[in-house]
């Protein structure tokens, strides 16, 4: 069942978005080699408390962290850990937060210098995709809209778009419906309405499209073992269009002052 918000209720999950955009230019202040990932959760889930919210995933269907942090070939859901990050890794952060009674949900993925071309090309690619899925999220359009324009743009620059996870509707419920793929046919799917919230959130690879689960029941894997980009906005469906309540003005304005860090755009 779909579940249509009230402006009222859009407005507490856009206090949830803004929020869950600050975590992220907070983790921008920190992320760098020699961090182990387990640092930056605890920094996370202490920022979110201390806002008088919180961590959306954590102990969410058993999840144990604040973060999903997917270093390099991982995709999703990766466990934080005393992993230090590295240069040339390509850490991928998702967070989740719940304020008010509401989700917000947004991932950003962070390339640690110096970036290969062919990993640059990838993340650029995948913010590409997350812009063209949210600019066919208009009443009157089908989920379907939104899943073949992203996946005609990864696949046209030879990239894997992962088929196996996908979008969702959020709210009260951090996963509701309904499912938003990253890979389908323009007329398929729901009709989009508005009053709509979703989060797109495509999960790009640098090879295959297949992917794997680690022992832990979590972690995500590209199946070639290549690098994966992960990017996601929470939105709104308006009368005139889609209104996106997450932003990653806050994290890149902040990371322009981290050297170790490349803003991709």
């Amino acid at each position: 069942m779909i579940f249509y918000k009230t402006k009222e209720e859009i407005e507490l999950i856009a206090q949830s978005c803004h929020l869950v955009s600050r975590v992220h230019q907070q983790l921008a202040h920190h992320i760098r080699p020699g961090v182990k990932t387990i640092v930056l959760d605890r920094i996370a889930e202490t920022y979110i408390k201390d806002q008088g919210a919180l961590p959306g995933f954590k102990n969410y269907r058993g999840f144990p962290y604040t973060l999903c942090i997917s270093v390099n070939d991982e995709v999703v859901h990766g466990f934080p850990s005393t992993r230090e990050i590295k240069e040339g890794d390509v850490v991928s952060i998702d967070c989740g937060v719940i304020l008010n009674g509401f989700y917000g949900d947004q991932a950003y993925t962070y390339a640690i210098n110096p970036v290969a071309p062919e990993v640059r090309k990838l993340l650029l690619v995948t913010k590409q995709c997350l812009d063209f899925g949210i600019a066919e999220a208009k009443p009157g359009n089908r989920i379907g809209h939104i899943s073949s324009a992203i996946q005609v743009h990864a696949e046209a620059a030879g990239f894997g778009v992962v088929e196996r996870l996908v979008g969702h509707g959020l709210g009260r419920n951090l996963h509701e419906d309904p499912e938003v793929p990253n890979f389908g046919k323009k007329n398929s799917g729901h009709v989009i309405k508005e009053g709509l919230v979703i989060a797109i959130e495509p999960m790009i690879n640098l090879g295959t499209k297949k992917v794997t689960w680690d022992k832990d029941g979590w972690t995500v894997r590209s199946k070639d073992h290549k690098v994966s980009a992960h990017y996601e906005h929470t939105l709104a469906i308006g009368a005139a269009g889609p209104n996106v309540l997450t932003t990653f003005e806050f994290v890149e304005e902040t990371l322009k002052e981290n050297e170790n860090v490349s803003v991709i755009k």
